[in-house]
């Protein structure tokens, strides 16, 4: 048998026995309560005292690449502020959660403002921007009291023009800096389409509910940036470098299959005529189907070894984007995709509430849950319909 149809018997097998092409739980509205209420339970007892989430600790033999002390930083104010926008989406209104979310808030003013790249090799601190900005759109909608309410604006814009310093020279936004041996003020390495992605959505949300100002001409060039990277089946290659290899494993549809969700939504928000209904319905369709191809790699410790070179810590990235492109779909259409999901997540759910798809220090069952109560209160809205 030629290698690459060998190679192609191969992952089908997988995909038909991976975990994720099991039939999954039943989910019904009492059980996703009953998850949502375990993983915000996970949650209360995991929360730092300072009111952060997730440590430097729990290192293993192999360990991304993590340059100190900057790194921990952003990797603590992503995984935080994914925990703080999932407990509050939870909507559990008992005392203990109420005052995790004011110690949680506390932290986030406090330290968000002094998030920068750790040196000149990485811009980890753009997915601590993104997920910070989550976090500040829904403490923003939870206050009542008007000065405060401004100071989670300021916070907002703050946060987005941070995000603007660090977009990169080619559009768009990535993490790493250190393939051309430059040190430049504007990084000059590779954005990657999920990044990128990541943060214009970010930066739609809070223009949409606290009206921050987004810089027009920045978001031209990172939609330019993302539009080079989209192939013509609206799968996107994992880097603005690979588009010049689109058809090697990570860069077809099933490499893509957590990015095309992120990659599809925040095109579709800002504008972009190509990503119609059928598209994301394509997507969410194959995504629903092939779960597996995901599933097979989640918890495997090390990046991209999976087939198509998909690293475990796209599972719950996956998951979540996916809700993100859904919701754009008519609204009659939300609560099948929902129900499928949420039976996955259920059936996903650790013995002690958490979720998570890749050992990242410690930062990874704060982020996992965060991801997947955000997800799971979606689709707990999206049944009732």
């Amino acid at each position: 048998m030629p290698r690459q149809l060998a190679v192609s018997f191969l992952c089908s097998i997988l995909w038909l026995v991976s975990p994720g092409s099991a039939s999954a739980a039943e989910a019904t509205p009492e059980a996703v309560n009953t998850a949502i209420k375990r993983g915000v339970d996970f949650l209360l007892a995991d929360q730092n005292e300072n009111g952060s989430w997730g440590s430097a600790t729990r290192t293993k033999a192999l360990n991304i690449y993590a340059p100190l002390p900057g790194a921990h930083h952003a990797y603590r104010a992503g995984a935080s502020g994914l925990a703080l926008a999932g407990i509050i989406d939870a909507d559990d209104n008992r005392p203990e959660v109420k005052a995790c979310i004011e110690k949680a808030a506390a932290w986030t003013a406090a330290e968000l403002p002094n998030l920068r790249r750790a040196d000149q090799t990485t811009t980890y601190n753009v997915w601590g921007h993104a997920y910070g900005l989550r976090a500040i759109s829904r403490l923003y909608l939870r206050e009542n009291d008007p000065a405060k309410k401004a100071a989670w604006i300021r916070l907002a814009q703050e946060q987005v023009d941070l995000a603007n310093r660090y977009e990169d020279v080619n559009g768009g936004w990535g993490y790493l800096d250190i393939y051309d041996n430059l040190t430049t003020r504007k990084p000059s390495g590779i954005p990657t389409s999920f990044t990128t992605a990541s943060v214009l959505l970010a930066m739609d949300q809070a223009r949409s509910v606290m009206n921050v100002k987004l810089d027009d001409k920045l978001v031209t060039h990172a939609i330019a940036g993302l539009n080079a990277q989209r192939t013509p089946d609206f799968s996107y290659v994992y880097s603005f470098t690979h588009r010049m290899k689109p058809r090697v494993d990570i860069n077809r549809p099933a490499g893509s299959l957590a990015r095309s969700q992120a990659c599809n939504a925040a095109l579709r928000v800002f504008g972009e005529k190509a990503v119609t209904d059928e598209v994301l319905i394509t997507w969410a369709d194959r995504f629903i189907a092939r779960e597996g191809f995901l599933g097979n790699v989640r918890k495997r410790p090390v990046p991209h070894e999976g087939q198509f070179r998909i690293a475990g810590y796209f599972y719950y990235y996956g998951i979540y984007y996916f809700t993100e492109s859904v919701k754009l779909l008519p609204k009659e259409k939300h609560a099948a995709y929902a129900r499928q999901l949420a039976g996955i997540l259920l059936d996903r759910q650790e013995k002690d509430g958490s979720w998570w798809d890749y050992p990242l220090y410690d930062y990874h069952q704060p982020y996992g849950t965060g991801y997947s109560l955000m997800a799971l209160a979606w689709c707990r809205e999206a049944m009732k319909n």
